[in-house]
């Protein structure tokens, strides 16, 4: 899987339109399995709402994408919804907007509107994470060295982990995979190649995003 946006936790967020309550509930779902049972699961707690509209993206080996208007007029509420998750270009969630009835229709171009607004709300909440893969990588120097490496480490954009003093000293880094080859020459030319490199495990690192 490549890098790709999702949400930063569970939440939901809820807006008044002419009386009528929307409840926009967000979850993290891997599979589309995931998805339908969160979706019941909402519809089970809101068992008494006059809607549960939902829409989810999921990125498996291919991507899912679904949408429902739940008794809404067709096109007004499922898909305004999962329009919003395209727009922030997000992966593996699943929204579900529930609708209590004020008492007033809002229309189609209103509906619309109340379901996306539902949605961007509860995702401003929540808060966005892209989900990047990173490369463990060692960097082993001498006790000559290892003063200047630390300080250039310390000013630059990579992330130190931890440290080792053994009979060298090893700078654990965290580098984002499409930079470890980069991030190499640049160590390589800062220690005047007077550097081991080792490569550990990869893991996905959530860096927030701005809305």
């Amino acid at each position: 899987m490549e890098n790709h946006r999702t949400i930063k936790q569970y939440g939901s967020h809820e807006l008044i339109i002419k009386k009528s309550r929307f409840i926009c509930t967000l979850a993290r779902t891997e599979t589309e399995d995931e998805a339908q049972t969160f979706i019941e699961r909402i519809k089970k707690e809101h068992w008494k709402a006059t809607h549960n509209c939902s829409a989810y993206l999921i990125n498996g080996q291919t991507l899912i994408q679904r949408a429902s208007d739940d008794g809404e007029p067709s096109g007004t509420a499922g898909v305004p919804i999962l329009e919003v998750l395209k727009k922030q270009k997000l992966q593996n969630v699943t929204a579900v907007v529930t609708r209590y009835f004020g008492g007033i229709k809002l229309g189609a171009g209103g509906l619309i509107r109340a379901y996306g607004k539902a949605t961007s709300g509860a995702l401003l909440e929540v808060g966005i994470v892209e989900k990047q893969l990173h490369q463990f990588i060692s960097l082993s120097v001498s006790y000559p060295v290892s003063g200047k490496l630390q300080n250039i480490l310390e000013e630059s954009k990579y992330m130190v982990h931890s440290v080792d003093y053994t009979d060298v000293v090893s700078f654990h880094c965290v580098i984002p995979v499409q930079e470890t080859e980069y991030f190499k020459e640049e160590a390589t030319n800062w220690t005047n190649g007077n550097v081991t490199f080792q490569n550990g495990k990869q893991a996905w690192i959530e860096v927030p995003v701005e809305n």
